[in-house]
């Protein structure tokens, strides 16, 4: 059997590899129009960063390994430029000797990723305006920032832009983050988004939501991005970062589907509308796993496997996807976030019925030296409590509990069984009741009815005089510092004696400073006859919503 892939990098690469593992006697080639069969796209922005100093380590595998090792033929600068489905050949192009030949297959695999967008912006195409998708972007973005050059911009606030500001920033580049949505990281729930962009700006990072650039101007020292509010950023480099493509023109002229967004369409064995052509990553559609729609997501994990699972299946083994749940993480200087499964936004858009619950808890023991708070979100069915996604964002222990509910939600869990999941314990770690249990606590105790809770955005989606009385039970000195506009103040350990303060022809929503005494306090009024209910994370949730934020930050 003669398998020829069309690319490399994540899924091209693992699919060779893994087809070898399973057969010695199959003829693979794998063909890749750039220098490098498989680089680690992924350490990018930290090259230019310098957190990455030798930059032969991007080097995953060269192509002399997959001959040496994996006996298979690995041929760089090779374009495939047609797929001729009727006599089974690509036709390609070499292009260091410019000459042409038809290569046969038995079996295809697609792996030609996706391209960064350039939208067409007046001036796009002016010296100085760059994208990053591989090593030769890195060079010329690297020996640019090398020149000791004074500032840059990035446009687009997403994973790869995030990543870049920062690079940036630790290289002494002066930077400004354009971004067309209100908010960075524009998977995430909005709110959720706040301690990120908190960082960029204690950071020095010059932040501009809800922002274009209308256009790019040359100038005798570099460049200038005309944002739509009218400022003009001057800038010595400008990085594209709004998102990418899927590199669809093979399969499109070869007559394979491909969806409204571009994605070529495969089943679930990653075969396309040719049962002998595959395709893989960046450039397919997928199944949301949680919300059983199509989608796109372009993530190296799921490229990686999706390429094990094509060869698979090109081999004979019954193989299949189960689809695709956009787990992912970042780090913004010294904070992280991270999200699995889908977003309250998605779930909003899909019309799916959901609840939330929120948990500032620590990473570790509090009583234990460098104890860290982050901030969960917990999205569940409110009938079967069956878990939708998560995001988090804090320090040290964000990755785990991603994880831990990526997992949980591969594997069909509830929030019930995240009350009962057993995690290692020690102080150094984690505590008694890890996050993830008190996440399971919460969000459990809301479907019985133990904990009626209301969440902040409801809070402050109702006009003031239709609002709940609002109760807040912390100390004084902490409502001194801040509170919930309209709250009355009453500590929950004086809630008892003072009770008759309180109306009992209006509900009553009680918060504190994270959940545990606003749930005490509606507990005390549930069962004095009150209509109670908790706000969901309490005051730091609030905090997460607080209006205002991040306006542009100028310097």
């Amino acid at each position: 059997m003669k398998l020829v892939i069309v690319g490399g990098v994540a899924g091209g690469a693992s699919a060779a590899a893994r087809a070898r593992r399973l057969s010695e006697d199959a003829e693979i080639v794998l063909i890749e129009r750039g220098p490098d069969v498989s680089f680690a796209n992924c350490g990018l922005p930290y090259f230019i960063g310098g957190e990455i100093v030798d930059r032969d380590k991007l080097l995953v595998v060269r192509p002399e390994r997959f001959r040496s090792r994996f006996e298979i033929d690995a041929r760089i600068r090779s374009l495939v430029e047609s797929i001729d489905r009727s006599s089974k050949t690509v036709r390609v192009r070499d292009l260091a000797s410019d000459r042409v030949y038809d290569e046969t297959y038995d079996k295809l695999i697609l792996a030609p990723g996706a391209a960064p967008l350039r939208p067409p912006i007046p001036g796009i195409d002016l010296p100085g305006i760059y994208t990053l998708r591989d090593l030769k972007d890195v060079d010329r973005i690297k020996a640019k920032v090398d020149e000791k050059i004074e500032r840059a911009v990035v446009i687009g606030a997403g994973f790869i832009g995030l990543e870049l500001a920062e690079s940036l920033t630790r290289r002494g580049v002066s930077t400004s983050l354009v971004e067309l949505k209100d908010q960075v990281l524009p998977p995430f729930d909005k709110e959720m988004t706040t301690p990120i962009a908190e960082q960029l700006a204690a950071n020095g990072v010059a932040l501009f939501l809800d922002q274009s650039a209308e256009s790019f101007e040359q100038t005798s020292d570099g460049l200038l991005v005309c944002l739509k509010s009218g400022e003009r950023l001057p800038a010595n480099l400008v990085i594209l970062g709004v998102g990418v493509r899927p590199e669809n023109t093979l399969a499109v002229e070869a007559g394979l589907e491909v969806g409204p967004r571009g994605g070529i369409r495969v089943n679930e064995h990653l075969q396309t509308t040719d049962p002998d052509i595959y395709a893989v990553g960046d450039a397919i559609e997928v199944r949301d796993f949680v919300l059983g729609e199509t989608t796109q997501v372009p993530l190296a994990g799921p490229a990686n496997r999706q390429g094990r699972i094509a060869a698979d299946h090109a081999l004979g083994r019954p193989s299949q996807y189960r689809g695709t749940q956009g787990t992912a993480i970042v780090q913004v200087f010294d904070r992280t976030a991270a999200m699995t499964g889908a977003s309250e936004k998605a779930l909003r858009l899909s019309g799916r019925s959901f609840r939330k619950v929120y948990i500032h808890p620590t990473q570790h023991a509090g009583y234990y030296p460098g104890a860290e708070v982050m901030n969960l979100k917990l999205l569940f069915d409110p009938e079967s409590g069956r878990i939708l996604g998560a995001q988090a964002v804090g320090g040290a222990g964000v990755d785990t509990r991603i994880d831990v509910i990526s997992v949980a939600i591969q594997a069909g869990l509830t929030v019930f069984d995240l009350e009962e999941t057993e995690l290692a314990y020690s102080p150094q770690y984690g505590s008694a009741k890890d996050p993830i249990n008190m996440a399971g606590f919460v969000a459990s105790g809301l479907i019985r009815g133990d904990q009626p809770q209301v969440d902040v955005s409801t809070i402050l989606e109702t006009p003031e005089g239709l609002r709940p009385f609002l109760l807040d039970v912390r100390t004084p000195e902490e409502f001194a510092r801040g509170s919930l506009p309209g709250a009355v103040n009453i500590p929950v350990d004086e809630l008892r004696r003072r009770i008759g303060e309180l109306p009992h022809d209006r509900r009553i929503a009680a918060y504190c400073q994270v959940g545990l005494r606003g749930y005490l306090a509606t507990r005390i009024l549930l069962q004095r006859g009150y209509s109670a209910a908790n706000i969901g994370g309490g005051y730091r949730t609030f905090e997460l919503y607080r209006p205002g934020f991040a306006q542009p930050i100028h310097r």
